[in-house]
């Protein structure tokens, strides 16, 4: 009897005996010599109504399957038409309308009552889908594949400025995605596919689960046992990549879109030519040309994000950009830096850049750029685009989402795709404050020190909220600073201002100048530029090696942060490392504890709003004049016992001793 070799496995051909037994059970097949079983016993009762076309291999069918409620199935393959399939060994197939055709199938795979897997032999599963991200246009395509990573899809994106770097990129994405023509599709071991629709040429990874999905269509699924993906009912889906960890649920529909590992797309969710890397969570609304950064969230059903550029975002409900002004079409593109909010109804018309952890409220339609101002408040007021420099600084909001982000990484593959920095001040951010402080002094220079208001780029600055940005941008610094002075010292004793200056000089040559964010990940902008540069020059030649680029880049980034903070010291305290001294220091140290506690006192004070009467509002329904205040308590707490005032004053405490152990080492 002819027998083959498969993956460590011999498979034969079916006796005559075995063939008469199915053909009694209801199977055909076109050719029965195509059709191969394993060496040695095979249990033919397990096969009923089944279609043999081409060649198929069928692995052992002795498995069992825990079903919800307690159910208990064994190994079958029933009612489907198997076309130049492979099946692994303990596999459950039954009642696949249509048939399923050029697929393996691995070990444990679970199918019940399908309409078909097919795939066609010409596709790519997806990789290599050019997504028109920002630009609807084009201008900016991102080819997408299964370990793409926000910062890769950012240089894509982001750089076209330097297009031999860009040629190489999407030439390696291209080359990967050409090694996938002709290949037959994958459904990964234990995975299930129940109650759906047609599938066609979707690449399935390892213990994913699809649910009730109508259409996916050239597609992969970079399913793994550690962090699975789930595809829900009536999602629809084509010209996309689902990384480990997502979800897509409840009748989203995903047209040319990379969902990143552990980010949610649902509840309705529309989402065209757009990237969303870890974490994100996007409900309801619609999304279209965006690149949606780590932790970008919209979860309301009137919210559009449209053209632009996003992470750490919190879109409130009704927000909403513009695009285009009716004339050469969708071509603008808008850009909101890390941590920002927009509020109910609120409206950018882009081109505009929002800085950095700022909050957006009312419509905005002068094209405002606040990026040189972090940490503000962009409001409108009669038509009028307000700007309040540094307020959110003191914002328990701000802080709040600082410590939710990495809390909420559901990432559970231990491969993670995206590097992610979740540092509230850092280079880039205390850089912009820097240069910030030299804008608003040079404002208030152009128009005089008693003027009332300060005109910038079509937007307005109160003069008392000038000089209060300026003193909270301080504060900021400040506390950067000095928090990176002490954690360069450490535990260290130091016993001289030669012994302070070896341990105060770098050991990183990278971090001076300029930092930027690349969608999560902090860098210099040199060392960027460098690794762009390798890529053009093709140093840097395959996709594996500028994952690990990535990866050095980011784990370096405490040492390139204080080449940065050391740089900065003369322009911060008046000394650079070789002048700096041991009572310098202690000045520092000093200066380090009162920003610090200043800070935490606004936080406290702006979180006491929240206990104030005005919250109180509709709290005992029936007696609010009687029954409001216990109503309140038992809701929403004692003030004193709220779990975030109770951090910050832990946290004056813990910086307190911290800042007399810095001094005791000093000596």
């Amino acid at each position: 009897m002819t027998k083959h070799v498969s993956d460590g496995k011999v498979y034969r051909r079916l006796s005559e005996q075995e063939i008469n037994e199915l053909m009694a059970r209801g199977c055909v097949a076109v050719d029965w010599t195509r059709v191969e079983v394993p060496e040695g016993p095979f249990d033919t009762s397990r096969l009923s109504n089944v279609e043999f076309s081409g060649d198929v291999r069928i692995g052992r069918l002795d498995g069992t399957f825990q079903r919800p409620g307690g159910l208990t199935r064994n190994s079958l393959i029933s009612d489907v038409t198997l076309h130049n399939v492979t099946v692994g060994d303990g596999v459950f197939i039954r009642h696949v309308a249509n048939y399923i055709a050029n697929y393996d199938i691995a070990d444990g795979v679970y199918i019940d009552n399908i309409d078909s897997l097919v795939g066609t032999l010409d596709s790519t599963f997806g990789i290599g889908t050019e997504v028109s991200v920002l630009n609807e246009t084009g201008g900016r395509e991102v080819p997408v594949y299964e370990r793409m990573s926000a910062q890769t899809a950012y240089l894509i994106a982001m750089y076209r400025h330097h297009p031999e770097m860009v040629g190489r990129l999407v030439g390696m994405v291209k080359e990967h995605a050409d090694s996938l023509l002709g290949q037959r599709g994958r459904v990964g071991c234990n995975a299930e596919l129940t109650n759906c629709g047609t599938i066609t040429n979707v690449n399935i990874g390892d213990y994913a689960r699809i649910k009730g999905a109508t259409r996916l269509k050239d597609g992969s699924i970079a399913s793994s046992e550690s962090d699975p993906v789930t595809v829900g009912r009536d999602v629809i889906a084509a010209g996309f990549v689902f990384a480990s960890g997502s979800r897509v649920d409840d009748g989203a529909v995903v047209h040319h879109c990379f969902v990143g590992q552990a980010s949610v797309l649902s509840h309705l969710f529309s989402a065209h030519d757009s990237l969303f890397f870890a974490n994100c969570n996007c409900e309801n609304g619609e999304a279209a040309a965006i690149f949606g950064g780590p932790y970008t969230v919209t979860m309301h059903k009137s919210s559009l994000l449209i053209a632009g550029i996003f992470s750490f975002l919190n879109a409130g409900s009704g927000s909403n950009q513009s695009n285009h002004m009716y004339k050469l079409g969708p071509i603008h593109q808008g850009v909101v830096e890390r941590g920002s909010k927009t509020t109910s109804d609120s409206y950018i018309l882009w081109p505009a850049k929002i800085g950095a952890f700022s909050l957006v409220m009312g419509r905005h339609v002068n094209h405002p750029d606040t990026s040189k101002l972090p940490f503000s408040y962009l409001i409108e007021n009669r038509n009028e685009s307000f700007l309040v420099p540094g307020v959110n600084l003191r914002s328990v909001g701000t802080i709040r989402d600082a410590q939710k982000w990495p809390r909420r990484d559901k990432r559970k593959d231990a491969d993670q795709l995206d590097s992610i920095n979740f540092n509230l001040l850092s280079p880039y951010t205390v850089g912009k404050m820097m240069a910030g402080i030299k804008l608003l002094n040079d404002l208030e220079r152009t128009a005089g020190a008693t003027a009332e208001r300060f005109a910038f780029q079509a937007m307005t600055i109160d003069a008392r909220a000038l000089r209060r940005g300026r003193e909270y941008y301080g504060m900021a610094i400040d506390k950067f600073m000095g928090n990176s002075v002490i954690h360069r010292l450490g535990d260290r004793h130091v016993a001289s201002d030669g012994e302070l200056r070896a341990i105060l000089r770098p050991t990183n040559p990278a971090g001076k100048g300029k930092w930027v964010d690349i969608c999560g990940m902090f860098a210099p902008k040199s060392e960027v530029d460098r690794l762009a540069d390798d890529i053009a020059a093709g140093r840097i030649s395959t996709l594996s090696e500028l994952e690990n680029r990535w990866k050095q880049i980011h784990s370096a980034y405490y040492d390139m942060e204080w080449t940065w903070v050391a740089d900065h010291l003369k322009e911060w305290c008046g000394k650079n490392v070789d002048e700096i001294t041991r009572d310098d220091v202690r000045a520092i140290i000093t200066r380090w504890l009162d920003s610090v506690t200043a800070l935490n006192h606004m936080l406290l004070d702006d979180a006491r709003k929240e206990y104030s009467l005005q919250s109180r509002t509709g709290f005992g329904i029936d007696d609010p004049t009687g029954e409001a205040d216990n109503d309140f308590v038992s809701v929403r707490g004692q003030f004193d016992a709220d779990p975030f005032v109770k951090m910050v004053q832990d946290h004056i405490v813990t910086k307190t001793a911290l800042a007399q152990s810095a001094l005791a080492l000093l000596g």
